[in-house]
């Protein structure tokens, strides 16, 4: 009874929300409220940049949601395990192969992963997936192309690091951390909650599909709009010019490139060409370094990862993809 009411206390909230939007959407002067009330022009900036990230995430939030829930209705855990190598070292080649062909950005695919490894899924798989699926997929790799088209080495250098160094940070989780489990959720509770779930949604799959995305859209939303938020934060306030006067250096500047990345939560579709406008300050590695590091780890997917995972293991992920990007792109620099 009380999960019922707040089931529906929530969606009244919901609604309440939606419509009050659309009245200041259609209705509010917002010319006159700026004539009124003199608002600081960084915070308008900020406001700016929060939407454009929120609205350029969305469409890719949803797709990943039901990607998720395609995946919950319609994948058994049985075949989940069928077609995952036994042998640890080996499951990673399949698993990056699969991030070659899979369009999701790193907007959507934290929902993915979590849902992949609740099916059965090892950790170190999931996330050897979760690394390298935003930038290899087929649309990233034709945004980089148009975007650096003088230089086609920077999309041979992105897919290529991405491809390998995604493996080696399955490799490094799996020497660590084995198969345990990293969801705040125990198995036990998870299973609990997935029967749950199929008892109380007595619908055919479609529905039930739409019933588990829109379920997750609203779980995740939140975590979205806080990772937006801060993210446009620094990038409202960042002394920008303090960090370029360090990318003049061959071992500083990826690390500059690879914090810029963390900061500016851009979508992998199009971070592309925002990095071509560095080319002239910055060198290739650099370059390589905001294109790779991005992708695998910005702003949003970390409020995402600390919000379904374990506090220490999301830790340990920061640190482990930090280390082996920033060595990656040094030892690839001096090939270029």
């Amino acid at each position: 009874m009380k999960t019922t009411m707040l089931k529906q206390s929530k969606e009244i909230i919901g609604l309440v929300l939606v419509a009050l939007f659309i009245y200041f959407f259609i209705f509010w002067d917002y010319k006159q409220f700026q004539s009124e009330f003199s608002i600081p022009q960084q915070w308008l900036n900020l406001n700016t940049i929060f939407l454009s990230i929120v609205i350029e995430a969305i469409p890719f939030i949803l797709l990943g949601v039901f990607v998720s829930s395609l995946i919950q209705i319609f994948v058994s855990e049985e075949t989940v395990k069928k077609y995952i190598p036994k042998n640890a070292v080996i499951a990673v080649i399949p698993a990056a192969l699969l991030g070659a062909i899979f369009p999701v950005c790193e907007c959507a695919i934290v929902p993915v992963v979590r849902r992949l490894i609740k099916k059965g899924m090892p950790l170190h798989v999931a996330f050897v997936f979760l690394a390298c699926a935003p930038i290899l997929n087929p649309v990233v790799a034709a945004s980089t192309y148009f975007a650096f088209q003088s230089n086609p080495s920077i999309l041979v250098g992105r897919m290529g690091l991405a491809f390998v160094l995604s493996m080696i940070i399955g490799l490094v989780i799996y020497l660590f951390f084995k198969n345990s489990n990293q969801l705040k959720l125990t198995s036990e509770e998870l299973v609990g909650n997935e029967a749950q779930k199929q008892e109380t949604l007595q619908v055919n799959k479609w529905k039930a599909t739409f019933y588990h995305a829109s379920d997750e859209f609203f779980d995740m939303g939140k975590y979205l709009i806080l990772g937006a938020f801060i993210a446009s934060l620094f990038q409202t306030f960042l002394n920008r010019e303090v960090l370029l006067s360090l990318g003049s250096n061959e071992f500083s500047s990826p690390l500059v490139m690879m914090g810029f990345a963390f900061v500016l939560s851009l979508c992998s579709e199009a971070d592309a060409f925002v990095a071509a406008s560095f080319g002239t300050t910055f060198a290739p590695g650099a370059l390589l370094a905001f294109l790779v590091y991005g992708p695998m780890l910005d702003m949003k997917n970390t409020i995402l990862l600390f919000a379904y995972f374990r506090t220490k293991f999301v830790l340990c992920f920061i640190i482990i993809v930090t280390a082996i990007v920033y060595f990656g792109v040094i030892i690839y620099q001096q090939f270029i």
